[in-house]
């Protein structure tokens, strides 16, 4: 139900009145009493939203959801394909740290004992 304004021409006496859309008008005025009162035309009340995020893309229809989906993984870099074997390895592979150079006369270090 909306809120209307009023306004009273015999006295000036201004107020809002809560009431239906299909409610008749109110003609009395609650300060001086004469049946003088008119109801203004107002620009409309604004939109109050309550609660959190009010954006366009909150009330999405779940098909545009999936596609939305969709799209961002086929535009996606394929950044979990593993090369076939014996193909050259990629660039990721070649930025890998070099492995630690063998010790002069091709021996290898002992290993170390567990337990």
């Amino acid at each position: 139900m909306p809120t209307y304004d009023y306004r009273c021409r015999a006295c000036g006496h201004a107020l809002e009145i809560f009431h239906s859309m299909s409610a008749a008008a109110k003609k009395k005025c609650p300060a001086c009493g004469k049946p003088k009162l008119e109801r203004l035309i107002g620009a409309g009340a604004g939109i109050l939203f309550k609660g959190g995020g009010f954006y366009q893309t909150d009330y999405r229809s779940d098909s545009y959801k999936q596609a939305e989906t969709a799209d961002k993984n086929a535009s996606a870099p394929a950044t979990e394909a593993k090369p076939a074997e014996g193909a050259s390895a990629p660039a990721a592979e070649s930025a890998k740290p070099a492995a630690k150079p063998e010790p002069a006369g091709g021996a290898k270090p002992p290993a170390k004992k567990r337990g």
